[in-house]
């Protein structure tokens, strides 16, 4: 049998937000001892930090659980952690036998003496830490930094939890309300990712425009902007997402537009375009906003990338709503879509509402809205021919290189892909010749 003891394995299911609690909890977990490991069969202690967001992401959790679980050995001890352990709590156990602990989302920092208790235990029951609070978050978070690094980019968890009153969104029951950090820890970490060469850094939370509220701050989002600008102005790329409706200042956009570290790029997702569905979503529902907003930013940032999240299919929505989605797609023409179809989540408000779409409508409708805007980021992506773009390049591989402009997020958005071998991790100038739906072509400028 291989060698077992001090090595753990991490398996991070979900968003960027749930990569830096895993990146977190594995820090924590070096310091007390331990090693990771990417082999399952070499760790005593196996850790899945699950997604609890929708149904497909709690599938993909406890498929993976249930896999771990089954080969698992006397020795090994499985644990659930993350979101859909936090929201379930001992149905986790239910669904899954095996597991030995719940570890939720509120209380990551407690991962060492949880796995400690669990080796000290007696008694094979499962153990539970699921703490009700989230108000320690930023606070105790034992000096671990907040980042999740990815090559030369990484993220940055600038809060967490959520405040907003979104219908069908079970974030707040997950997570609890919005937490900011304390702004002199992000800027102390912003300066440790410059000193360690890094090219973009990723700022997110649930809503990155909340920041500071809790702490009393106004436009706390733009104040923490500049004080990272100028801690650490050697950081080229600086990126923005999950802003929300309403809450895109004109401070922010002014801020955006004049640091030139701030990257032209903007993740607002707005759910939908019609003011009837958005009212049942408790979303914003001010779409004139939305267009007044979108005109601002072309207008102080006229090459800015804009993108956008859209939920079909949910309750009540009707063919004319839907209608008004895609003109309001046609209308604002942004760079960036993605297309979701409403998922059912029992403990949310909009479960209760009686009328629920059919699954096969859901789909159309979604198949329809990623053809109308793949017609739109061609033309977008074609208005790139002729430029010359930094990209950040991240892979290399059959004879092309492969990075991404400022237009573009890790994972979510499009590639620029370049013939011959380029400098990895390097920031290198591009001539862009040639668009695809998704995808730019180009050649060293």
């Amino acid at each position: 049998m291989k060698q077992q003891k001090k090595q753990f394995f991490m398996l991070s299911l979900g968003c960027s937000k749930n990569t830096v609690d895993s990146e977190s909890m594995g820090k924590l977990l070096h310091e007390s001892g331990f090693n990771g490991t990417a082999d399952p069969d070499d760790a005593s202690v196996l850790i899945v930090n699950t997604c609890g967001f929708i149904e497909a992401a709690r599938q993909e959790s406890i498929g993976a659980l249930r896999e771990l679980a089954e080969a698992k050995q006397p020795n090994q001890l499985l644990i659930a952690a993350g979101c859909m352990a936090q929201r379930y709590g001992d149905e986790v156990v239910e669904w899954v036998p095996g597991i030995d602990g719940v570890i939720g989302t509120r209380r990551w920092m407690d991962i060492v003496p949880f796995v400690r208790k669990l080796r000290a235990r007696k008694h094979p029951q499962p153990l539970y830490h699921l703490p009700e609070e989230a108000v320690t978050v930023g606070k105790d978070e034992k000096g671990v930094i907040r980042t999740a690094v990815q090559g030369r980019s990484a993220y940055l968890k600038i809060a967490d939890g959520c405040r907003r009153p979104c219908a069908f969104c079970a974030i707040p029951q997950i997570k609890g309300t919005h937490v900011s950090r304390p702004a002199k820890t992000i800027i102390a970490e912003a300066v440790r990712l410059q000193e360690a060469g890094l090219q973009e850094l990723i700022l997110i939370s649930q809503d990155t425009s909340d920041y500071g509220h809790d702490l009393g701050m106004k436009n706390g989002l733009s104040q923490l902007l500049r004080q990272i600008t100028q801690a650490a102005p050697a950081i080229p790329w600086i990126r923005l997402m999950y802003a929300y409706p309403g809450y895109v200042t004109d401070e922010l956009i002014e801020t955006m537009a004049t640091s030139p570290q701030i990257v032209n790029y903007l993740d607002i997702p707005l759910q939908h375009g019609s003011r009837e569905t958005l009212k049942r979503m408790r979303r914003p529902a001010n779409i004139e906003w939305v267009y007044r907003t979108v005109e601002k930013l072309r207008a102080a940032m006229p090459d800015i990338a804009i993108r956008t999240t859209f939920i079909v299919g949910y309750p009540g929505e009707t063919d004319a709503e839907f209608d008004e989605l895609k003109q309001f797609v046609q209308d604002l023409q942004f760079d960036r879509v993605g297309a979701f179809t409403y998922s059912y989540e029992a403990s949310t408000p909009s479960a209760t509402v009686s009328w629920q779409v059919e699954e096969a409508v859901k789909e159309a409708r979604q198949a329809e809205l990623m053809e109308l805007q793949q017609a739109i980021s061609l033309a977008k992506n074609q208005q790139q021919v002729g430029r010359t773009l930094p990209i950040l390049v991240e892979g290399f591989g059959d004879g092309v290189s492969v990075g991404r402009s400022y237009r573009d997020a890790p994972e979510i958005d499009g590639y620029v892909i370049v013939p011959g071998e380029l400098p990895l991790g390097e920031l290198v100038p591009i001539r862009i010749d040639g668009a695809m739906t998704y995808d730019l072509t180009g050649l060293p400028d």
